[in-house]
This record gives structure tokens, sequence and C-alpha cells, in this order.
């Protein structure tokens, strides 16, 4: 296992440009297999996640060409249908969390599918009921193998229906879409999910030849077809990232440009930034962040405390929670954090504490954070990174801090950011990786 060693209290100066969005590349990356013709998708991040996804889809026989650091083209014409139920790509699954957005182009184009529960962070509970309902509406028929520990899934006969989800699921709404669209009829979704990265995929679905209508609203129509072509998408800028690289600039004291943000596509995250006090300024698709010494939480216009939560889009994302939460460490002011859709999230809040923050943990999904204002320093601490995003936010308050920090299991940091220590010590960052 490899680990990060940070010198904190380094100023960081230059540009950096947000990698392809994570979430996004998991989605489109998974709909090639509902073409038999080329697809190529550029900005595909080089990160551990979607490195295993393309990995796995080779294993399928997905023939994989790289065409340059970030740009692929695949093609799905000759698939090992046996590998698909093999007890090894059973397990391969399992350990990988968007596997899962393998379940929709299955069905759709093969009408059968394996699926074992999939890994990922250790967040809590994120449960698979929205896909599994939405498919079998689509007139899928499940089966649970107890021996093997999978589900098997069958759909001879797909047929388009109306259906009201129970959550705004963004990776269930990405897999009941790829299903319906070679699905016989009219499919209506309501309740969809909306990111941005659901209008990609939904865009390059119909640059392929499906017919979804309804694209950036919570209410898709979807008119099935008998099959789909190639095409060629461009992946978003990561907003995770854009978001992770303001806060890690505000803690630093830094002055940063993030370049290239797709600022339309950031939604509601610069504002709440905003409410922390940071200052961002927009130029054109850049972001400028100036060096700041202090910055003020604000409080509601009632005078009340200022409290930050997730939503579903156009709501806060609850990837970006974490990261907030340690910005609020040297805030001037408190605020409360209550993270909504995941139980666990916030305990990783006591490696904080460890490390000199202010913070009552209420309960798992609640934590009120008494900032600092820069008065008095987190100081370095030996850490270990439990999921992507609460990694992230532990090397952000190891960069800020006074001394040396230890990370382990940077892996999971390597799940979602690329390269993120040579990005980082080229604005100026103390950081290196050891094994």
């Amino acid at each position: 296992m490899a680990s990060f060693i940070i010198e904190g209290g380094h100023q960081l100066h230059g540009e950096i440009t947000p990698q392809g969005a994570k979430n996004e590349a998991l989605e489109v990356i998974s709909a090639i297999l509902l073409t038999a013709e080329p697809v190529i998708i550029r900005n595909v991040p080089n990160i551990l996640d979607v490195n295993n996804l393309i990995n796995l889809l080779s294993k399928i026989g997905v023939r994989v060409m790289q065409l340059n650091d970030h740009d692929y083209q695949f093609r799905a014409d000759a698939l090992d249908m046996d590998y698909l139920g093999s007890q090894e790509f059973v397990q391969r699954c399992a350990a990988l969390r968007g596997s899962i957005l393998l379940l929709g182009p299955q069905l759709a184009r093969f009408h059968k599918a394996c699926v074992a529960k999939p890994g990922g962070d250790q967040i809590g509970r994120r449960r698979l009921d929205t896909h599994f309902m939405g498919v079998q509406e689509l007139g899928a028929k499940f089966n649970y193998s107890i021996e093997r520990g999978v589900y098997e899934i069958d759909a001879n006969e797909l047929k388009g229906t109306y259906m009201l989800l129970d959550e705004a699921s963004v990776t269930g709404t990405a897999n009941i879409i790829m299903t319906a669209v070679l699905a016989e009829g009219t499919t209506t979704i309501y309740n969809a999910a909306c990111e941005p990265y659901i209008q990609q995929l939904c865009r390059m679905l119909n640059a392929m030849g499906a017919q979804i209508s309804g694209i950036s609203s919570n209410l898709l129509t979807i008119q099935g077809v008998k099959e789909l072509h190639g095409t060629e998408h461009t992946i978003l800028p990561d907003m995770i990232e854009v978001g992770s690289f303001i806060g890690m600039a505000a803690m630093t004291g830094s002055d940063i440009t993030i370049k290239n943000v797709s600022y339309e596509n950031l939604g509601i995250i610069p504002n709440m930034f905003r409410r922390l006090g940071i200052h961002i300024d927009r130029i054109g698709e850049d972001i400028h962040i100036p060096e700041h010494r202090h910055y003020e939480v604000a409080s509601f216009m009632d005078g009340s405390t200022m409290s930050l939560s997730d939503a579903p889009w156009p709501g806060l994302t609850p990837d970006l929670l974490s990261i907030m939460l340690v910005v609020a460490t040297q805030a001037k002011g408190s605020v409360l954090i209550h993270q909504k859709m995941f139980e666990s999230r916030l305990f990783f809040v006591d490696k904080l504490i460890d490390m000199g923050a202010q913070i009552i943990l209420c309960d798992p999904h609640r934590a009120v954070v008494v900032g600092h204002d820069n008065q008095m320093k987190l100081r370095g601490a030996k850490l270990s990174s439990p999921d992507i995003r609460a990694g992230i936010a532990l090397l952000i308050a190891a960069l800020s801090a006074n001394g040396v920090s230890m990370i382990s299991n940077i892996e999971q940091i390597d799940r979602g950011y690329e390269d993120i220590e040579g990005r980082l010590t080229a604005l100026g960052a103390a950081i290196k990786r050891i094994q």
C-alpha cells in the first residue's frame, strides 16, 4: 500500500486544469456496450476506478484502443458472452462500484445480466433498489443465486412504461435510461436524476440514435429504438475536482487559477463556497481564487447560523461536503454540515479533531464546525483515507497544516484523482508518494 508524505504550510501558485469527470466517465464508458460500432470518448480521466472499468470491458471482449493519454476508442462487436456470466466477471464487478452501470446495457442489448453487490467507498449503505425496480418495470426478471451470491437477470422482452422513481438515484437513472433506449415503446421516468453527467449520457445516447427528450429535467421521455450506432463524445471537467481545488486554494492561502471548468455545469457549487466567505472570480470558463488571509462564514438573512447540506441536483452534491467541512475549520464563524445521504461519510472528522480542528460530531449525519479564522493552524498528523472524498479533504487539511503529515491508504484517492501529487507539486506543494 502507498502513502503520501506532506509538508504543510506551503502557499501554492499557478494554474491547474481539472480532469475529466469520474462519474460521467463511468456512465458513458458503460454505454459503449449498447452498440457494435466504434465509440470514441475523449477527456477520459486516468484514475483507478475508470481504468478498472476499461480493463473489465477489455476482459469481456471489447476492443479498446487508446488514442492518446485521455482519448479512447471502444468497439463492442465480438463479446465473450460466457465470460459475462463467469465467476471471474462477478468477482471483478464486486470490487468496482461503477460496474453496476453495466446492468442496463447488458439487459438492453443482450437481454440478460449478472450482477454482484458492487464495492467502492465505505460511506454507508448504498442500496440498489432503484436500479432493480426500474428495470423490473421494463420487463426484467430477477433470480438470486445463493450459491454464487449474485443476481441473475433475464429480460427477453423489454417494454416501455411510466415509472416514478423512489429516489433520484444518479446511477439508477443512468441504468434505467440505458435499458429503456432499446426497449419497445415509450418509457417515461419521473423523479429522474438530472445531474450534468446524466445530461451528458442522454446527449451521447441521442447522438448514437436514441430518442430521449426532457434532458436536464427530472421528467425524461424515451422512445425506444431498434439499435444504436457509434459516435464521438467529450467528457465534462470534474466538478468535484473543481470544488476540491477551490477549497485547497482557500485553506492554503494560495492564488490559483482553475482552467476550463465548464462554469455553467458547476451549478450551485461556486455560491456554496462563497457562503463560506471564499472569493471566486469567474474569467470566461476559468475560475480565479485569490489569496485568502481570512474568510468569514455568512449567516442566513435572519442572522441564524449557516448550514450546508447535500441534495439531489441542482442542490449541492454530497461529494463536496467533506471538502467544505475541512475548509470551514479555518473560516471565521461556525457552520453546521448536514450530510443527509450517507450515514458514514462524516466519520473521518475524528482525524481532523486530532489535527486541532474544533468540530462537534452531533450524529452520523451532522457536524458543527467552529472555525479558527486562521489564528490557529491545524497540525500535522498520521492519517488514513477512508474514501475518495474524505481522502482529498484530509490531503487539503495536511497541505494547510503546520508540520508533516502522512496519509495512508491513498489508493482511495487514486480512485478519483489523477496524478494528484504531480499536479499539486507543480503548484508548489511539498508532497511525495512512498510505498
